[in-house]
């Protein structure tokens, strides 16, 4: 199969697309055909870590050496299913995380029964349910914290990101009065997403607007929660992508119900073919993304 591995660790230059072997699913494993997959802001991050941090890393990764292949979500079709495996049969359509080992840029992965995978959304192509896991899970973890109730004012900044613009909608699904944080060229398009108000970051400061919040969501790890300060009502919460989540398969189910109700949907700024991979880190790395990059895979399977 053809994947996209890391043969030098830094400059996006450092990948390439080679034939490696296709994996065989265990027992209790999937084996999925990708037809799309993302490069996150994580996958750039890992292709430029030192030397020193991918020893630590590589403990929790799977291993960060030579020829990883990385990519952390994804959208396919089951081709086989191990002996064990009874919630997925051959020919299901599905989307999924692969955790913390990557692997998804690639044609093929194997994944286990039990990981963050369930069926793909009926009204949503491949390359749009790929975007969805990562920074879904990521939003819809985080804010469950807040008990975000009718009638909330939550701020997000970096609103027009991947985890941004699903933290706008799903705010905005539990009833809150959303302002959204992001540059002055995503203004409007976020407030298409349901953001009621909007703050542009190059032109103001948002610690000075002189409004109070029931939430603020640093959805980018750029802000703290003491430039905060002041900001927050009481009993209001900060919180940040800092923190981390847990990845259910539960979870993605809630979010394609979302997705199928029309209450929730990906945001793509580019797709790049598997061939064109470092094109997309590239643009990755250029730390202005809107929304999700997108590696199409396999460009027959864009139907619903």
């Amino acid at each position: 199969m053809k994947a996209a591995v890391v043969e030098k660790y830094g400059s996006p230059e450092g990948l390439r697309i080679r034939e490696v072997e296709t994996p065989m699913p265990k027992d209790n494993e999937l084996l999925v055909k990708i037809n799309a997959t993302t490069v996150t802001y994580g996958d750039a991050a890992l292709r430029r870590m030192k030397f020193p941090s991918r020893i630590v890393f590589g403990l929790f990764l799977g291993g960060l050496g030579k020829n990883k292949i990385l990519g952390h979500e994804l959208a396919g079709e089951v081709e086989t299913v191990g002996d064990q495996v009874t919630l997925f049969k051959e020919g299901d359509q599905v989307f999924a995380s692969t955790g913390m080992t990557g692997g998804a840029h690639a044609e093929y992965i194997c994944l286990p029964e039990d990981a963050m995978i369930t069926g793909k959304p009926a009204n949503m192509t491949f390359e749009d349910a790929a975007a969805v896991p990562v920074g879904g899970n990521t939003a819809l973890h985080i804010l469950r914290k807040a008990n975000i109730q009718s009638g909330h004012k939550v701020l997000i900044y970096g609103a027009s990101g991947s985890v941004g613009t699903y933290a706008v909608q799903l705010a905005k699904y539990w009833g809150a009065e959303v302002t959204g944080v992001c540059s002055t060229s995503n203004l409007e398009w976020v407030r298409d997403l349901g953001a009621d108000k909007m703050i542009d970051y190059k032109t103001e400061d948002f610690t000075a607007i002189g409004e109070t919040y029931d939430v603020i969501f640093d959805a980018v790890r750029k802000i703290s929660s003491s430039q905060c300060k002041g900001l927050l009502k009481e009993n209001g919460v900060f919180l940040s992508t800092r923190s981390p989540t847990d990845e259910k398969a539960e979870n993605l189910v809630f979010l394609r119900g979302l997705i199928e109700e029309g209450k929730l949907k990906s945001v793509i700024d580019r797709r790049y073919p598997l061939e064109n991979i470092v094109d997309a880190h590239f643009y990755v790395d250029q730390g202005h993304k809107k929304g999700n990059i997108v590696i199409v895979v396999n460009p027959d399977s864009k139907v619903v």
